[in-house]
């Protein structure tokens, strides 16, 4: 599986204009004949509570990326704001070459320390696809604090996307936990960030491919490219060989909470 992960910088509030980076990045891509392509959380608006500006339904990003997606015969996944009341979801969808929705996420854990629990609603499932010969869960930038939706998710998948708009001040948690996840899980990680600056924000990328073993497979920092991957799925060969998932005791795990 050719994957690529789109570190963009995206311009604030500005859908069209991320969109069309979006294209311009979809143009490269064709050229390493790249099957599946991964931007950051809030692709094409930016990490914004202004969710007046931002939210929506289904008619509008979804369509969009969707028409492109077949036009290039490409498979995208993108995020996105989707109207939800008076508050938002943080959603994170994935779209085939055929434009056909292969999978749907709604943040889980909405990021109180910047406020987003006052505009944004948790969701309230995972969700997975299946893409070449992986299956893949989608997750979304703070979800990567909360180990236990990573266990739950690699009971099926071999590999979890972690799509997000990690700030460069926290860049040291971003990689150790990264690497902790890939290797308590035992499954690939697909991470993707955003570069620049907003306000007093700076977003340093380092968006990565990390396998089962912990080690960073190819990664970028501080500038806007793509984190090319390919990848051959041999997780349940890497597990067979160290089996440490086979020890967990999920039933006492329960009492303790």
């Amino acid at each position: 599986m050719k994957v690529a992960m789109c570190q963009t910088n995206i311009i604030w509030e500005d859908k069209e204009k991320n969109i069309e980076k979006c294209v311009e990045f979809i143009e490269q891509a064709k050229k390493h004949n790249i099957e599946l392509m991964l931007f950051p959380e809030m692709s094409f608006t930016g990490f914004s509570m202004n969710i007046n500006n931002t939210k929506e339904n289904y008619n509008y990003t979804v369509q969009k990326i969707s028409k492109i997606a077949r036009e290039n015969k490409i498979a995208i996944g993108f995020g996105w704001v989707e109207e939800m009341g008076h508050k938002a979801r943080n959603k994170y969808t994935v779209v085939n070459s055929e434009g056909n929705v292969l999978a749907d996420y709604a943040k889980i854990h909405p990021f109180s320390y910047s406020g987003e629990d006052k505009y944004f609603v948790s969701g309230a499932s995972l969700s997975k696809f299946k893409f070449d010969n992986f299956t893949i869960g989608l997750l979304i930038c703070y979800d990567l604090r909360f180990p236990e939706i990573f266990q739950a998710l690699s009971k099926e998948c071999d590999a979890i996307v972690v799509a997000a708009n990690w700030p460069a001040s926290r860049k040291k948690h971003w990689k150790t936990l990264l690497k902790a996840r890939a290797i308590e899980n035992q499954v690939y990680i697909f991470a993707i960030n955003c570069v620049g600056k907003v306000g007093d924000l700076r977003y340093s990328g380092d968006s990565c491919i990390i396998n089962p073993n912990g080690d960073v497979l190819s990664s970028l920092s501080k500038v806007e490219g793509m984190v090319i991957g390919d990848i051959t799925n041999d997780v349940k060969q890497y597990r067979s060989d160290f089996p440490t998932r086979k020890d967990r005791i999920p039933e006492f795990y329960k009492t303790l909470f």
